[in-house]
């Protein structure tokens, strides 16, 4: 390999990289639900739609961008603690099926409050990211996708700082190994699923901000979860390493697959390679990289 191909593998590599930490931010809503609660949110690309496109009709209504920031984690707090009472909550013990229908409903009932409350024009949401890219030792790089990254990695790492060193957090891991063992030593299962819905809230406006950047805010931008399942599959539904290391696999592998596979077959493989992956560790490894091998006995 040349040094000019060396150079740009690297760069179609960090690029693809840098894409992998924001598929993980929109991940780990999920993680976080599945693993207090086992249920698959599907409502959380919902959740990023909204808390997007609240946030833009708010400044374009000239409310200024750091108290329109403000009221729009208030909005995604209060949003995530309200699914946790009003169909979370009654809908415990009850089959995976059932809670994954809720959820799934609950994405169209967020979707039309959306259209309802905000219209249906398409948006653009300009958050002060210069795209200009720049270069590092022959490697070109955007500055936007550099701070997304950054800004995905440290909301990833706060929240797993939070989760491992408060003790929030213990109960959190607690009621994710043994919910009947967290009962029995006094722990507040409705609590807990309070807290974590209202932290996937706060992740839906992180992600659902740095996407919209990216790809303007229209109501398609819910569809951003349906590239964190693959990630999901690769790294385990209930673990936040998982969806990072998952994140940066599908990431870099559906980039480097573009560039280098994709003449070979037409090209459009960007699309689907993640679902090709994931079908994959399915049929060798169904629980992912980090998920918790389920174990029956019969």
């Amino acid at each position: 390999m040349e040094w000019y191909d060396f150079l740009f593998f690297i760069e179609v590599l960090v690029g693809g990289l840098l894409s992998g930490v924001m598929y993980s931010l929109v991940a780990i809503g999920f993680v976080l639900i599945y693993k207090t609660s086992g249920v698959l949110n599907f409502a959380q690309g919902a959740m990023l739609l909204f808390a997007a496109l609240t946030f833009v009709s708010l400044v374009e209504r000239g409310i200024p961008f750091a108290l329109a920031l403000a009221i729009t984690l208030l909005i995604m707090v209060a949003l995530g603690f309200a699914i946790e009472r009003t169909v979370l909550r009654p809908l415990v013990n009850r089959s995976p099926m059932t809670l994954f229908m809720a959820t799934l409903g609950l994405s169209y009932i967020i979707e039309g409050a959306a259209q309802l409350l905000w219209g249906t024009q398409v948006h653009g949401l300009d958050l002060g990211i210069d795209d200009t890219p720049f270069e590092v030792y022959g490697v070109f790089i955007s500055k936007f996708d550099l701070v997304a990254a950054g800004l995905a990695a440290a909301m990833v790492g706060g929240l797993s700082a939070f989760f491992h060193w408060t003790r929030i957090g213990l109960a959190f891991r607690a009621v994710a190994d043994d919910q009947f063992a967290a009962l029995a030593v006094g722990l507040r299962l409705n609590r807990i699923w309070g807290t974590v819905w209202t932290a996937a809230g706060f992740v839906a406006l992180v992600a659902g901000l740095l996407w919209g950047a990216r790809l303007g805010v229209q109501f398609s931008l819910s569809l951003v979860v349906l590239k964190a399942l693959p990630v999901l599959v690769l790294g385990g539904f209930d673990s936040i390493l998982g969806a990072i290391v998952g994140g940066l696999i599908v990431g870099a592998g559906e980039k480097l697959a573009e560039v280098y596979l994709g003449p070979f077959v037409g090209g459009g493989i960007e699309g689907w390679f993640a679902y090709a992956l994931a079908l994959a560790f399915l049929l060798v490894r169904p629980g992912g990289l980090f998920g918790k091998k389920l174990v029956e006995r019969v």
